[in-house]
């Protein structure tokens, strides 16, 4: 049955540099990139192709050994033109210089409703689209032998300048439909379209079937499928959910429809430090470098795959994270300023009604942020202000301190199952004690998983 939540903790990071709905034209990109590190929880990487081989869209490139009927696949046609590794020969990207015809590898559309489960999950597993799909918890790619109790699409996004998916999915409405159909099948329980309540419905999920839609609406975290789980249907230990972007509902639904990994999509260039903000149509693993170059105000800048709080840093000639719908641009902050905390301002936007932060003034003002953490790690300071941004029943403070404890009891008593990095980042944030707080989650959940 839907349900309409209406949170009211978190926070709204309100910067400039929001993306115009148009739709921008620059120059063909012509190197993509396959990065292992996008993957978390993969563990033992294949290599199946060599430098100098041809390959097309949807050719396997790399498997994880440790669940290796999951094939990530080339998101075009070209030929491969470097394997990159770092320390100790960890693989960081597979790189393929592209042919511009963007021709796919011979498939057939799939009958969903002929299909049993099973072989569905292995015709999507070895297509390339699995990867997609994300299990809860731990926010590893979903293991195709499993069956998740229910499966959860969030759509929209509440974290800074983060794109608008009516948007970015105009025209996208068989595909999705289609993808929902597909993980209808994967689970014995419901596929929960969860939707902005204070926002009309976008035409791309307008009528959508064999999905329970259900509506949030508040600050950010709203949008968080995470937090979205938590209201409707909690893990628990022993418990897997199943979660999927829109964009990876459309890659699926692409999939069904055509038997083909398309791994087109429009995304979101913003930030405050480009001089156009807009959409553009790329490919997964996209090269930034034509997005970015000839389209700054500054010249020293941090370019960001994804957003502000949950995105990595990736460089001019990086590529685009395969589950990033952005590519932001925001000032590099590697300056030290003499006391610029107790300096009365207006510019700078802090959660807290601090001493010269007076930026609860001017509460619709678009702020212009750089990286500058103002301050080094130090001693937990208990001021509530955690709980204030989290809209879970969970202690985060208690919780971090259980993980640095590496006390398991109290990490599965406080929530650990049900959070990744993204949901408490809002917290690293808003902490004045300046704590990595993804960090610490991500090695809660790794002690859990591999204890």
């Amino acid at each position: 049955m839907s349900k309409v939540v209406k949170l009211k903790k978190g926070f709204d990071i309100n910067l400039a540099g929001k993306p115009k709905q148009e739709l921008g034209d620059f120059a063909t990109v012509e190197t993509f990139a396959v990065k292992p590190t996008d993957f978390i929880g993969f563990q033992r990487p294949k290599v199946l192709v060599n430098v100098g081989d041809s390959v097309k869209a949807g050719t396997p490139i790399l498997i994880d050994k440790a669940m290796d009927q999951v094939i990530y696949a080339s998101p075009v046609s070209g030929e491969i033109i470097d394997v990159k590794r770092g320390e100790r020969r960890k693989l960081l990207e597979i790189i393929i210089k592209s042919d511009g015809k963007n021709s796919f590898e011979a498939a057939s559309p799939i009958d969903v409703d002929t299909l049993d489960r099973d072989a569905l999950a292995a015709a999507l597993a070895a297509s390339g689209t699995w990867p997609n799909i994300i299990q809860r918890p731990y926010g590893i790619v979903a293991n195709p032998s499993d069956t998740p109790k229910a499966i959860f699409v969030s759509g929209f996004d509440t974290h800074p300048l983060a794109p608008d998916y009516g948007f970015a999915l105009q025209g996208q409405a068989e595909a999705f439909q289609a993808g929902i159909d597909a993980l209808a099948k994967l689970t014995s329980g419901k596929v929960h379209l969860n939707l902005d309540g204070s926002a009309n419905t976008p035409d791309v999920f307008a009528g959508v079937k064999n999905a329970v839609v259900n509506k949030f609406s508040g600050p950010h975290p709203a949008g968080n499928v995470g937090v979205q789980i938590h209201h409707l249907d909690p893990i628990n230990k022993g418990d897997i959910a199943w979660t999927v972007n829109p964009m990876g509902v459309v890659q699926i639904g692409k999939f069904v429809l055509a038997g083909v990994y398309d791994a087109s999509k429009t995304i979101a260039i913003t930030g405050s430090e480009l001089t156009k903000t807009m959409y553009v149509k790329t490919i997964s693993g996209a090269c930034v470098s034509n997005y970015v170059k000839g389209n700054l105000n500054s010249g020293h800048v941090r370019v960001i795959s994804g957003n502000v709080l949950t995105g990595e840093k990736i460089g001019m000639e990086g590529f685009l994270g395969f589950y990033h719908n952005q590519i932001t641009v925001i000032p590099e902050g590697d300056y030290y300023e003499f006391l610029g905390w107790a300096k009365p301002t207006t510019n700078k936007l802090s959660y807290h009604r601090a001493l010269g932060l007076l930026s609860f003034l001017t509460p619709k003002k678009e702020f212009v942020l750089d990286t500058n953490g103002r301050g080094e790690e130090r001693a937990f300071v208990q001021t509530g202000v955690f709980e204030s941004v989290t809209p879970m029943d969970i202690l985060p403070v208690y919780l971090l301190k259980a993980i640095m404890a590496e006390d398991f009891d109290e990490m599965e008593e406080l929530g650990i199952y049900e959070i990744i990095e993204e949901d408490l980042a809002l917290c690293e944030f808003v902490d004045v004690s300046k704590h990595p707080v993804q960090e610490l989650v991500r090695k809660g959940i790794d002690l859990i998983q591999y204890s």
